[in-house]
């Protein structure tokens, strides 16, 4: 834990009175904005965090009036948040919804590119319906706009947050802040998903580039500045949008940095690092807290919290309760269907433990219909329902949205959403210079570049995930009218004539002042990014990237490599085939500052996530035992620095220790809300036996058999598959074969979750294939049968296969569904578990 070493906020006076710590606004630097501290001191206990938002009594007063006069149904409707894609205006009237909101890659009319006009049309249409209403109460519109309205066609697009953290710059993240809640008000909406706060722990997970730091003090400081720039700076009235303080708590901290997963903190830990960010934003007067989706258990410890929407304690007992919060707590995309007990449509326990309004995307009506069931039959207090809906109102009185007009009347509404030369400046101060051999930066001011590989001219790779779409994919330059590709930069700074571009590299350098290589991660969101027993070596995961440098490395002419990516990662073997070295992050649409740099020098980002010097070393945070990383917390170099990298080693293990002569001890992962590398699916049919690739947008289709993304676990993790006649769905490594006989040794069962929408009407089976002919099957007809559209877990022992005669030191193909008649179900999470086939409700191979 690094608490020891990271930083000193202060207490307010009410501390030393009580004995019981209280949290204030933190101290302020030379700008007027928080500063990042030296030390924070150790906390024995939740603090209370005094916000600057404060109680007022005639607001209290008006709210008790309101929720006296309301009926159930409408108290239920306010706690309500369904999907922008699942209801009308109509339903808004006739529910009296309190919130929409706008998942990543929704549109008004389902259009990409749909104008200002658009959007605020359907702020009018959805505001209208709410006024129409019997109690007048105005529904508030949330959206993901978590590095500028990132949902909006035009919009510019900010850094992500991990970048924003290496310009350790408070001011920079109000104003940005600041700038997304003018972007927001251009298209109508009240209230922004973000910021993220969490404290991130291991570089794999998938959402690390949310993630300011891995130093809780700059979490805390930014947390504050971020509320502030959202919401304004009054207090009774916001003159902003709502902000959402999340994830509580403690997303970051997850074993093997898995999304969604369980987090094994001590209290200690929780309070004084995983909460820090949360001291900072509800000390700013933010106004909403969404709760995350991990767990918080650690056996040893006496905690057994579970899924923490359904935790009393954390929601209740912490937040409400130690710390004071006054505001409204939201659940995440069906985060009420992962508590135990529960389903996306119904659960007490989690309004129970705090929960005041409920992301409920699709089937809001069927919770509208359980909610008011469990309400009268007192399995859900009355009384809870009330605090909750006081809370909903006690929010709204303080944004300002009940007096305020229409969306496209208020302030701003259609205009403003480009903000280019701010996010140009928070680009360059978020670059970091890892390398910088012979001081090739800066580039002389005319010099002849050749320019060279995949995002050097991709503003899909340049913007990352949650940008128009969920995953960040799926777009194209056009996207982007507003943006500038870190190519299109360069050739601003230095002539288009000084400038060639060859995104493979097989262009001599040779007669070039220099290249300037553009590398790194592709688009990923949640936990489609997570990396798990990959660990974090960037060849193995991008090796066309290495391609790219050996075509043009030693051949006499400097290599400049500027690295995109949402983390840091193993990069030894990238670093050794280039002169200069800059970490840039997911730097936004204003791919130009990063030419600023390049050009023009003055770096001086510094690293907030210590760079790793194995792709094993994970966790690897500043102040734990043995910290060894190869740039630390806190390393950048400036122009005018020597620090030679040296030569780096790059042979390097692999971290997955699931196969080698014994028996397998970890999860063979074959779909986890994507493709895990090498598999990938497939549909075939008599149509194509030789398979269609399932693309990435989750879609394949051929006249007997179709698959559509869906939602079983998390939002779209799974492969809906449709079947009117003979087809397979299957997931195959193309380039060969893998000896899994570790996985027969170790009692393995293959494993997925499915959710069952029509019954199969004829014969299923579930086959694993050793390149066909080779293969076994069982038949799984009874086992797909029922409960229709609830989720259960299939487990078939993988000594079944091997009784059917399936070569398992040659699979290709680890899980094929196979049917000749009608048949829809989803599938996730598709994996050989170690020890699954002892589970009592494996299946028996007969």
């Amino acid at each position: 834990m690094v608490v020891g070493v990271l930083g000193a906020a202060l207490l307010t006076p009410a501390a030393a009175a009580t004995g019981r710590p209280v949290v204030g606004p933190p101290r302020t630097d030379g700008h007027g904005c928080a500063r990042v501290e030296d030390r924070l001191p150790t906390l024995a206990d939740w603090p209370r965090v005094d916000s600057r938002v404060p109680t007022n009594p005639v607001d209290e007063h008006r709210v008790r009036r309101m929720v006296a006069g309301m009926t159930l149904a409408e108290k239920v409707g306010q706690m309500t948040q369904p999907e922008i894609t699942a209801i009308t205006a109509d339903d808004v009237r006739t529910y009296g919804f309190g919130s929409v909101l706008n998942g990543g890659g929704a549109w008004p009319g389902q259009d990409k590119h749909a104008a200002p006009a658009a959007w605020l049309a359907q702020a009018d249409a959805y505001w209208q319906a709410s006024k129409s209403t019997r109690t007048g109460i105005p529904v508030l519109w949330g959206i993901d706009a978590v590095h500028g309205n990132n949902n909006v066609f035009g919009a510019t697009v900010f850094p992500h947050n991990i970048g924003l953290g290496a310009a350790h710059d408070p001011c920079l993240v109000r104003d940005v802040a600041a700038a997304t809640t003018r972007q927001i008000r251009a298209t109508g909406q009240d209230w922004a998903f973000a910021p993220t706060l969490a404290v991130v722990r291991d570089d794999r997970w998938g959402r690390t580039y949310e993630g300011y730091s891995e130093d809780p003090r700059i979490t805390r400081a930014y947390g504050y500045e971020a509320v502030k720039g959202l919401q304004g700076d009054r207090r009774l009235r916001l003159d902003g949008v709502l902000a959402t303080a999340k994830h509580f708590i403690g997303d970051g901290g997850t074993e093997g940095g898995v999304d969604q997963g369980v987090n094994p903190s001590s209290t200690a830990e929780m309070i004084n690092v995983h909460g820090q960010g949360y001291y900072g934003a509800l000390a700013a007067g933010a106004q909403t807290v969404m709760v995350s989706f991990n767990s918080w258990t650690n056996p040893a410890l006496g905690i057994d919290e579970g899924k923490l929407h359904g935790s009393d304690l954390a929601l209740n007992g912490i937040l409400k309760g130690k710390l004071g919060f006054d505001g409204l707590v939201v659940s995440d995309w069906n985060g009420i269907g992962q508590v135990p007990g529960c389903t996306n449509a119904s659960c007490p326990r989690a309004i129970n433990a705090g929960i005041d309004v409920v992301m409920v995307p699709q089937d809001w009506k069927a919770f509208i219909t359980n909610t008011i069931a469990q309400v009268q039959s007192g399995e859900i207090p009355l009384a809870r329902i009330d605090d909750a809906v006081t809370r909903i109102l006690r929010v709204k009185l303080r944004s300002g949205v009940f007096d305020a007009p229409k969306p496209s009347a208020r302030r701003d509404a259609g205009r403003a959403l480009e903000a280019r030369a701010l996010a140009r400046k928070a680009v360059r101060e978020s670059l970091v210079l890892l390398k910088n051999d012979n001081r090739v930066l800066p580039l002389r001011s005319r010099a002849k570049v050749l320019v060279v590989g995949k995002s050097a001219d991709s503003m899909q790779n340049q913007t990352g995930g949650w940008t128009l779409t969920w995953q960040g994919t799926g777009n194209t330059n056009a996207d982007f009218p507003n943006g500038t590709t870190v190519l299109g930069g360069l050739r601003e700074k230095l002539g288009a004539a000084n400038v060639t571009f060859s995104e493979t590299g097989d262009v001599d350098p040779t007669g070039y002042d220099a290249v300037v290589a553009v590398l790194g991660e592709t688009p990923y969101a949640e936990g489609n990014g997570d990396l798990g027993k990959r660990g974090l070596d960037a060849s193995r995961l991008h090796p066309e990237d290495l391609r790219v440098l050996d075509r043009v490395a030693g051949k006499g002419v400097p290599v400049v490599s500027v690295y995109l990516s949402g983390r840091p990662l193993y990069t030894n073997r990238e670093l050794n085939r280039s002169d200069a070295f800059v970490a840039a992050w997911l730097p936004g649409t204003e791919g130009g500052g990063v030419a600023d740099r390049l050009v023009d020098g003055g770096f001086d980002g510094k690293l907030s996530f210590s760079w790793p010097r194995t792709p094993c070393q994970t966790p690897l945070n500043v102040g734990s035992p043995d910290y060894d990383p190869l740039f630390p917390y806190g390393y950048g170099l400036t122009d005018r620095q020597r620090t030679p990298v040296g030569q780096l080693p790059e042979t390097a293990p692999e971290c997955d220790d699931g196969g080698g002569g014994g028996p397998a001890t970890e999860d063979l992962e074959i779909f986890n809300r994507q493709d895990i590398a090498p598999y990938k699916a497939f549909i075939g049919s008599p149509e194509n036996w030789g398979g269609t690739e399932v693309g990435a947008d989750g879609t394949a289709a051929h006249a007997t058999i179709g698959v559509v993304p869906a939602d079983v676990n998390v939002q779209q993790d799974a492969l809906r598959t449709t079947w009117s006649g003979t087809g397979q769905l299957y997931l195959q490594d193309p380039a060969g074969t893998s000896d899994l006989r570790p996985y027969l040794s170790a009692d393995s069962a293959l494993e997925f979750d499915v959710v069952v929408h029509q019954p199969p009407a004829g014969r299923v089976v579930v086959s694993a294939h050793c390149v066909y002919p080779c293969f076994a099957e069982v038949d799984a007809t009874r086992l797909l049968q029922a409960p229709v559209g609830e989720k259960k877990t299939v487990k078939i022992p993988i000594s079944c296969f091997d009784a059917g005669g399936l070569d398992l030191g040659n699979v290709n193909t680890p899980f094929l569904v196979y049917t000749e008649a009608a048949f829809d179900a989803s599938f996730a999470n598709v994996r050989w578990a170690p020890g699954g086939a002892r589970d009592p409700d494996a299946a028996p191979c007969g």
